[in-house]
Order: C-alpha cells, then structure tokens, then sequence
C-alpha cells in the first residue's frame, strides 16, 4: 500500500505515519514548513511541503497520483476564533477545501479515503434533540464535512470517517494542545475548580492504529466514533496533576457557573470582532457538563482492528513534553 498523509508532520499524522510503516507500507505527506524534521522524523517518507488550502485540484492530484490511500489530517480546530461570523471561515476550512481535495484524490486515482473529525459530529446524531449544530458553527462543519466528502467519493474512491475524541500523548518538536487549553489555568491554581461531566479518551498511537485500520477495513460512506476508555474530568485531571507532582484539591462546580464564564468569554471575543466555533455558554450545558460516553469496541474497534490502553501513562507523556516547553520559556514547573 502507498499511503499520502495531509499534515504527515502533524500531531496524529505524525504517528500515523509510523504506523504504516511498522506495517511495511510506502508513506509521502504534504505539510507546513513549520518545524525541523531532525533525525526523529523517517528518512523513509517523502514529504513536500506547501499549504493545502492554497493549492489547486490539479497540483494536488499531481501529487496524489499512484497512492492507494490518502489520510486527511489537517484544518483548524474548535480552539481557533476567527472573525465573526465563525461559520464561513470553518465552512470554507473544514468543508470547501477538503472537499476540492477528495476531488482531486478521487481524479488521481485514490481507492480509500480517511477522515479524520469529530466526535462532536457523534454526539449531534446521539442526541439530535440538542441540535448542536444550529448553536456550533464548528459542529456544524463537522456534520457537513463528513457527508461532503463522502459524496465527493462516489463509486470508485471510499471514503471512511473516523470521529474523534480526547486524545492524549505526545511528538517531538510540536508542544502538545493542552498546554493552551488546559494546563496554564490548572497549574497555577490553589484548588481547582471544574464542572462534573467526562468524555471518552483515546492515545494517539491507537488513534494512529484506527486510521491504519480504516485504510485496511474501513467501509465507504461508514462513520467510526473512535475512543478507548470513558473518563469522568476528575479522574483525568487527578492523573495530571500527579503527573505535574501536584497535591491539589479538585471542587466541582455548577454548570450555570461555568456558563457565566463562558458568557464573559463570548463578551470578549465579540469586542474584538471574533467568534467561537462552539458557543461558549451553550457548550457547557449541551458538552462539557455532560457525559460524552459510548462503547467503543461496539462502534469502531471490533471492526477497525485498533488497540486499547495506556491512557494514564499517555496523560503522563504529554505533562512531561509540556514540562520540557516550560523549562525552554523559563518558567519550570515546581
């Protein structure tokens, strides 16, 4: 099998490319120029470099020609705030771009089509009384993304999705998300303060085993949750805060409270001309006060072939990459 990997410097991408190559198979990868590929990257792999969403169909079926598979592993997630409104900007990110690309894809000669998005898009067909993706831009790309390329697919390219959740572990040279998103605001903090709620968790080596899985088994037009284990947030955030050689005291506050926040968050962003992907009031009622919860090996797993396991000890490999970033910029972690 030739494998082409959209973002093959990337975070998933990254270790799926190691993947398929464990597995023998022949790996390129389009991505940024963004970072130094020294002797961690495989020589083995043929990378260009240039921006997707600037390229033409034509340049990028050129460059897709004679592969079996083609991973798409790039486009901005719920963490970017572009200017308001937000839905133009994901739609043209998640859903016009990926889409000329599947085109392209298809026009070369692809049979097999990975995905990779969102669990959220999981979730909206759980629970389609919420109708999140009339409060969630971002959610709402998602959803149309997913069945954008799968028609792009038609008969002689299938296209498998694979909906992501948490993941959790580490690469070299890329500090990990949850640095931003998370441990800024925990590290600092005399008693933390979370909602309750959780979520299903997953590490990006069995992530990287479900996208090698979708190549091999993967069914056109299917949609695969993906996960490992459910998680409620204080047992995750118990393993992180050990694994940053904290003792901390963990108070579980209201959702309206949350949403207070979130409201002043919204405020903000909305005087700087901005907007969130996911409303930040209506998030924490429709997601991160629930329970995002499914059995996996029924969804995805028995069929996809990936592994399970080693989440806590995957926790404590992204705290440690986090540590290293925050020795680099002076401020250790005592």
């Amino acid at each position: 099998m030739k494998a082409f990997i959209v973002g093959g410097t990337g975070f998933i991408g990254y270790h799926s490319t190691l993947e398929f190559l464990e597995n023998g198979h022949k790996v390129s990868s389009l991505s940024l120029d963004d970072i130094d590929l020294g002797d961690w990257y495989p020589k083995e792999v043929k990378v260009h470099y240039g921006d997707v969403f600037e390229m033409g169909e034509g340049e990028m079926a050129k460059l897709f020609k004679g592969h079996d598979v083609l991973v798409y592993a790039v486009g901005p997630d719920d963490r970017f705030v572009p200017e308001a409104p937000a839905y133009p900007y994901f739609y043209e990110r998640l859903v016009t771009h990926p889409t000329r690309l599947a085109k392209a894809a298809k026009k070369a000669g692809v049979k097999k089509f990975v995905l990779l998005n969102s669990y959220f898009a999981y979730y909206h067909r759980l629970h389609p009384e919420k109708k999140l993706p009339h409060k969630h831009p971002y959610i709402k790309c998602r959803v149309e993304q997913a069945d954008a390329i799968i028609e792009a697919g038609g008969e002689t390219m299938a296209v498998s999705v694979l909906e992501l959740p948490y993941i959790f572990g580490a690469m070299p040279e890329r500090v990990p998300l949850w640095k931003d998103v998370l441990l800024d605001m925990l590290i600092p903090m005399k008693t933390v303060l979370y909602p309750k709620g959780g979520s299903t968790m997953i590490t990006v080596e069995n992530v990287a085993k479900a996208v090698y899985g979708a190549a091999e088994y993967g069914k056109h037009g299917k949609k695969y949750p993906i996960g490992d284990k459910n998680i409620d947030w204080n047992s995750m955030l118990e393993v992180m805060l050990g694994a940053l050689g904290k003792s901390k005291k963990i108070v579980n506050i209201p959702c309206f409270l949350v949403a207070l926040y979130g409201m002043k968050h919204k405020r903000d962003y909305a005087k700087e001309g901005k907007e969130m992907g996911l409303d930040p009031v209506k998030l924490m009622h429709d997601i991160q006060c629930q329970y995002l919860y499914y059995d996996a090996d029924e969804l995805s797993r028995n069929e996809l072939k990936y592994g399970s396991g080693g989440i806590s000890a995957s926790i404590v490999k992204m705290i440690n990459r986090c540590l290293e970033e925050y020795e680099k910029e002076g401020n250790p972690v005592k």
